[in-house]
């Protein structure tokens, strides 16, 4: 594996203004990612975990550059490099025909495979977009593409003449996979692409991009709210809340040994495999997630954290590391250990 970071998130910070008045002026505003620091290296998972409305899918969203075409007032500082033959590209820095560009090498699996699939295509026509897009393939050539992806998820050739709405939830999701692989990308972001499928079928599509990332050499972001999950298919692991990374490191040893209150908190609401057996050190956060508008001074966790102390308003928390590739953004906790 290389020692060279294929993608560079750095100090990315994503702001939604709040317009109101006569005149339509900002009022206020929403920060949805405020902060965020990590790198990803060639081949690797990296997991995304944390509660709904920590941010998780706008940096997703961040990453691939499709903010400003969603929400055009949208306010995005920071850096997200891509490295390509050797030189690192700020994707935030590139407008819509440069960044055309680079989408072959990041695409994205979304989370609801019911709205994210139009229901007016037939599914051959779904996967083949991408290669009409982005690549001079002939028609048989696109055609032939199309039914080996669709094969690579489980699906035959023959299903390609079929609408989305004639197949299940996980199905659907297989079509969404192959429609991001279909332009032999190097980054895959998953945002939560199993959370609307049932546990059954969970663990087939997870087992599925195991086995695509190892056959294609990907490396993937995983988006997703279930700590398990996260640490059975990734090798380290981004804990968010509110915005802000609290907790980084390698995914065995934030699932085994979780540093920040938040992170055990998150592992102490995993269900335990044996109904018989109770989990001994249940943590129960108290209170809500305070809103993004109004977020805590200093520490954003410190309303709802067991051992917050007065001084944890006073700043926001240095992301330290704790030990050798684990890092906690909490000086309580490096106090203690």
């Amino acid at each position: 594996m290389s020692k060279t970071p294929i993608l560079k998130v750095k100090d990315l910070k994503v702001s939604f203004p709040i317009f109101g008045g006569v005149f339509q002026h900002k009022v206020a505003e929403v920060k949805a990612v405020d902060g965020v620091s990590f790198e990803v290296m060639p081949g690797e998972t990296v997991g995304v975990v944390g509660e709904s409305g920590c941010g998780k899918s706008t940096l997703g969203k961040a990453i691939i550059n499709v903010l400003k075409l969603t929400a055009p007032d949208v306010e995005v500082s920071g850096e997200i490099s891509l490295e390509k033959n050797g030189n690192y590209i700020n994707l935030l820095s590139l407008n819509k025909k440069k960044m055309q560009v680079h989408r072959p090498d990041i695409q994205m699996i979304f989370q609801d495979p019911f709205s994210s699939l139009n229901p007016r295509m037939i599914v051959g026509d779904i996967i083949q977009e991408p290669l009409d897009l982005h690549t001079d393939l002939s028609k048989a050539g696109k055609k032939e593409k199309v039914a080996m992806l669709l094969d690579k998820v489980g699906l035959s050739a023959e299903q390609a003449m079929r609408y989305p709405h004639e197949f299940s939830g996980g199905q659907r999701q297989r079509i969404g996979i192959a429609r991001a692989l279909a332009t032999n990308p190097r980054i895959i972001i998953a945002d939560e692409p199993v959370s609307a499928l049932d546990v059954s079928i969970q663990a087939q599509v997870i087992n599925l991009m195991m086995d695509l990332r190892e056959e294609f050499n990907l490396t993937n972001i995983f988006i997703a709210h279930d700590l398990s999950v996260v640490e059975h298919i990734s090798d380290k692991i981004v804990v968010m809340y509110l915005g802000s990374v609290v907790e980084y490191g390698k995914a065995e040893d934030i699932y085994y040994h979780p540093r920040h209150p938040y992170s055990q908190a998150l592992l102490s609401a995993v269900p335990l495999p044996n109904p018989d057996k109770k989990r001994k050190n249940r943590i129960v956060l108290e209170g809500d997630v305070p809103s993004p508008l109004a977020k805590p001074s200093g520490c954003g966790f410190r309303t709802r954290c067991p051992i917050a102390k007065p001084s944890c308003g006073e700043a926001l928390p240095t992301f330290e590391e704790h030990a050798k590739d684990h890092w906690v953004a909490c000086p309580v906790v490096k106090e203690a250990s």
